[in-house]
């Protein structure tokens, strides 16, 4: 057997290999793109509103409470996001939306969205992948029942206009942000912050904020111990 019939069989094996890699493929990227939902497909009527251009990638993370959310146009919300309105799924949830989301923002892949009482994003705020935002927050203080079974508490949460929002960053109940307002990379959110600052750490603060007329600035020692004092 010349070398070249010995080699026939391996090659053979490697364009079956390659394929069925490719059909592979071809059928994820099919069921991907009929898998979105948009105003136009079923899974948007669900929506309070679902404004046009919207798209929610494929696959999607937890979805419920829909009626109660309401997402402006052009905004792209990654695949595998979660985006959930109430405790649980087929609860009524009153009159009002619960979950809102502005105009032409995004929302990065494998992030959370959580809300019971009140979430409200503002108009283009882009939110990196894997980060975490909820109003909700689990009580301790019972001792004798375990934590998870102690009755939640929720608090609105606000993110204005422009913001950014850093990979695997977290945003708690209370949080409230001005416009544009960027949030670090893994930062944990709590309390208010004006417009036009960076912040970050553990839990967040400011890192640089811009004053009329000095510009960019980070803050004294005076003024982050007087913002630690207001949120303790």
């Amino acid at each position: 057997m010349s070398r070249t019939a010995a080699r026939c069989p391996g090659r053979l094996a490697l364009e079956a290999r390659r394929l069925r890699a490719a059909v592979a493929r071809s059928v994820w990227s099919w069921v991907e793109r009929n898998g979105r939902i948009t105003p136009e497909t079923p899974g948007g009527l669900r929506f309070g509103h679902l404004g046009a251009g919207v798209c929610i990638g494929f696959p999607v993370g937890s979805l419920y409470g829909e009626p109660w959310m309401e997402i402006g146009d052009g905004t792209l919300i990654g695949e595998q996001v979660t985006l959930t309105a109430g405790l649980l799924p087929g609860l009524d949830l009153g009159p009002d939306p619960v979950l809102r989301i502005g105009k032409g923002c995004l929302i990065g892949r494998g992030s959370h969205i959580v809300a019971h009482q009140s979430v409200t994003i503002g108009d283009h705020v882009f939110v990196a992948p894997y980060a975490y935002i909820t109003d909700q927050n689990h009580t301790y203080t019972e001792l004798d029942r375990p934590i998870g079974c102690q009755p939640p508490r929720n608090r609105p949460v606000v993110i204005g206009a422009g913001c950014w929002i850093g990979a695997g960053a977290v945003v708690l109940p209370g949080a409230s942000l001005g416009r544009n307002v960027a949030v670090a990379g893994g930062a944990v959110v709590c309390g208010e912050f004006p417009d036009h600052c960076l912040i970050g750490g553990v839990p967040a603060r400011i890192l640089r904020h811009h004053d009329p007329v000095a510009g960019w600035t980070r803050p004294s020692a005076e003024d982050l111990e007087a913002r630690s004092a207001l949120r303790r």
